[in-house]
This record gives C-alpha cells, structure tokens and sequence, in this order.
C-alpha cells in the first residue's frame, strides 16, 4: 500500500531487513518528502510487518496523505489497537499492555514509575514464575497418582507441601511487589477548580469529614493546597482544595504565584476536576472560557454553586452546557446542603466507583483499578493454595490437592490475559489513545 504511494526513492519490499529510506510520497494533490521506517514482524511492536511514514508536520499535508492512504485501502487504527495486536499476538501479556496505557495518563513521576514497573515486566515475571511452580507441582501430583507409596515414582507428602509452602511465600512476596509498586495514595482524587470566591472551600467543608479549609467572603483565603476524605457510594476519595484561578495577573514568586502554581499542580494531578462556578453569574461567554483552561487530561463535574443566594439561576447557561466540558454538573448549595446527593452521584459515575467495586475499569483513578486488580488475582490464587494446604493438611488425596492447584493457576490466568474475558479487555484498550 505504501509502495502505491512512494514516487521518489526505494520502498522496502515484503521480506527485506529493516530499514530506514527516504524519498518522496504521491498524497493525490503533490508530492511531500517522507521518512519510511521498515519494521518487518516479527521483531515489531505488533509481530506483523510494520511501515512507518514520518512525514512533515503540517496539518494539510498531513490531512492529504491521511486521506490518500485510506483511498488507497488502509483504515484508522482504533484505540489502543497496536497495543492489542501486541498483546493478541503473544508480545505482551496484558500486565504490559496495562502499563502502556497507565504510562500514557501517568500525570505524577510516581505514577510513571509505577507504570514503567509494569511495562518492564516486574509483574509479568512473578506472575510467570509462579505459575511454572504451580504447573510443576501439579504435574507431580497428577504423576504421582498412578503410584503407590512404596514405589519409586511415589513423592512424599512432606515434599509435596514443602514445596506448595514455598509457592505460597513467593506469592505472599509478588503481592508485596504489587503494594511497593503502586502509586503510595490508593485513592481517586477529586480536584477542586474555579475564580476566586466562588465557594470552593465552603463545598469542600460541606463535603469533608474534618472540613478544614478556612472560608471568608473575601476572595483568595485559600492559599495553600488542603486535602479531605469524601466518600462517595462506600468508596473514600481525596477531596483537595486549592487557590482559585483569577483573571488577574500575579507578580512571580510572591505568595500569590506560589499558591496559583501548587493549585495549578493539583489540578493537572486530578483524577476528576470538580469546576465549581458560582450560580449568580451571568457571564456565559467568560464561564466557557473558564471551562477551557480547565486541565484537558481529567473529566470534569460542574458545581452549579451556592443555590441558596438570592440571585442564583437554578441552571447554568445552555451555552456553557453546550460547549460540552463538563462531563455532568449538578446545582448545589453548601450552607443549605442542598443537591449534594446529586453532585456525589454524578461523580461517582464519571470516576466509574461503582464499575470499579465490581471489577470492571472506570474512567478515572486507573493506578488504583488496576493495582487492584492485580492484587485481587495474586489474592485469589494465594486463597486457593492456602485452602488446598489446609486440605492436604486434613488428609486430603493428591487430585483433590491437584484442583486447588489448578485454581490458582486459574486466577494468575486472569492478571496476564490468558483467560481475561473480551468485555474487559474491550473496557481496557478502549481507553487508549488512537495511535497506541
């Protein structure tokens, strides 16, 4: 297909050693110079024959090729389908695919070492490990049933527990790695964002257990970063407030520009921006332009906020629903303790909470969900050997031991993939970026 394209210069061919040409492509209105990178499978990322185009980096040009391409038969990849074809051809189980995705949101560098520890096969390698002892010592008892136990192929049962003992400590030890290895705060975090005054820290005391933060009439009290715990359906989040982003320019290194830039971190750190917006405001065009310096990277709730004031609109502007920013809002007021419910509901479903206590992956906190979902695999198959000791210990016979072996077996299957159902690798791979 690429060769259909390349007038100027040797296109690699099927078969050929990797490579790297230059030369000129047809995008159907000129030509454009273009990099070809060669990677024949299966030393590729997918295992398959991959052609690579580096071309310049104007978007009509690029627009033209995109287009010139897909006449000529190619398709748009869909999200994370590199990925997946990495992952469905064997060169890379799904502990990896996990940590390229998480790699790609990291938004912290602990939630980038906690990624690259997946993506480097920390995980992968316990998990590997581990299930060659669990075949090994189920082999043996399968072995050792055809045999008495005066009979030289007969293994004593004392081995045979020394040995599940030993599995069941290095399990013990990859669930240890899987704690060090995750992100040190296990919880979603809900970022507080809006001007100045417009009753952030009031919202924050009415949602928090301890509410901390110190509320005055006069805008900018809150000036370093304060943190909470919400809870929101049984499940406890960060709650953290912050100074309010104003339309007024501060001198750099005073008080001021120190509180605007750790409130800035916080909210690019988010796992849900909570962007309250006081409900007497009439300022449509100013409130979509507040929405769009909102951090991109994290969904967004909108706090229709105090309610309770004589001059608030119970709605915001069709306009600023319109532009389509904040995922879902909700109107409230803190002093009365009105729509608080409806504010938690909401975004409850954005972070996917619910989604996530049944083991399906949300949209927000994605270190927490899948340190947990590992977690829960490496637990499963520690409870299975543990019950299938206990057993052994009560005289239980070799293939009775054999099937708790084969049930932890079972459940590190489901951490690398091996037995992981479509729907939750669909849930997976569709959060990827197009392109990975």
């Amino acid at each position: 297909m690429v060769r259909a394209l390349w007038v100027d210069g040797d296109a690699p061919r099927a078969g050929e050693p990797r490579a790297v040409r230059s030369g000129r492509i047809d995008d159907g209105r000129g030509r454009q110079p273009a990099l070809l990178l060669w990677m024949p499978g299966p030393r590729s990322y997918t295992r398959e024959d991959v052609a690579e185009l580096h071309l310049p980096g104007s978007p009509p040009l690029l627009r033209c090729a995109f287009e010139r391409l897909v006449a000529a038969g190619a398709r748009p990849a869909g999200p994370g389908e590199f990925t997946r074809r990495a992952f469905e051809s064997g060169r890379i189980d799904l502990t990896r695919a996990e940590g390229v995705l998480a790699l790609v949101g990291a938004r912290c560098a602990e939630e980038r070492r906690a990624a690259l520890a997946l993506v480097a096969g920390g995980l992968a390698e316990r998990v590997g490990g581990l299930r060659s002892a669990l075949e090994e010592l189920r082999a043996t008892c399968e072995a050792s049933l055809d045999f008495e136990e005066a009979e030289t192929g007969h293994v004593p049962r004392a081995d045979l527990e020394r040995a599940a003992r030993a599995v069941a400590e290095a399990l013990a030890e990859a669930l240890r790695w899987e704690r060090r290895r995750a992100p040190s705060s296990g919880e979603a975090r809900v970022v507080l964002a809006g001007a100045p005054n417009a009753g952030k820290s009031t919202l924050f005391n009415a949602l928090t257990e301890d509410g901390a933060a110190l509320v005055s009439g006069q805008a900018g009290t809150t000036r370093d970063v304060i943190e909470g715990s919400w809870t929101l359906g049984g499940t406890r989040v960060t709650l953290v407030d912050g100074a309010g982003e104003g339309s007024e320019e501060v001198t750099e290194g005073t008080v001021d520009a120190l509180a605007r830039d750790r409130a800035r971190g916080a909210r690019e750190a988010a796992d849900l921006v909570l962007w309250v917006v006081d409900a007497a405001r009439t300022d449509a065009s100013a409130i979509v332009a507040e929405a769009a310096g909102l951090p991109a990277a994290a969904p967004c709730v909108l706090a229709w906020s105090r309610l309770d004031e004589a001059c608030a609109t119970p709605r915001p502007p069709e306009e600023v629903l319109a532009a389509g920013r904040p995922a879902l809002w909700a109107a409230v007021s803190a002093v009365a303790g009105t729509g608080l419910d409806d504010l938690a509901a909401a975004c409850s479903g954005v972070l996917g909470l619910g989604a996530a206590q049944s083991g399906a992956l949300g949209l927000g906190g994605l270190p927490r969900e899948l340190s947990e979902r590992h977690g829960a695999g490496l637990r499963a198959a520690a409870d299975a050997l543990a019950a299938g000791l206990d057993a052994w210990s009560g005289g239980a016979t070799l293939d009775l031991f054999a099937a708790h072996l084969r049930e932890a077996t079972d459940a590190l299957d489901e951490i690398d993939g091996r037995t992981t159902s479509e729907a939750v690798l669909d849930r997976l791979f569709d959060r990827f970026c197009i392109g990975k």
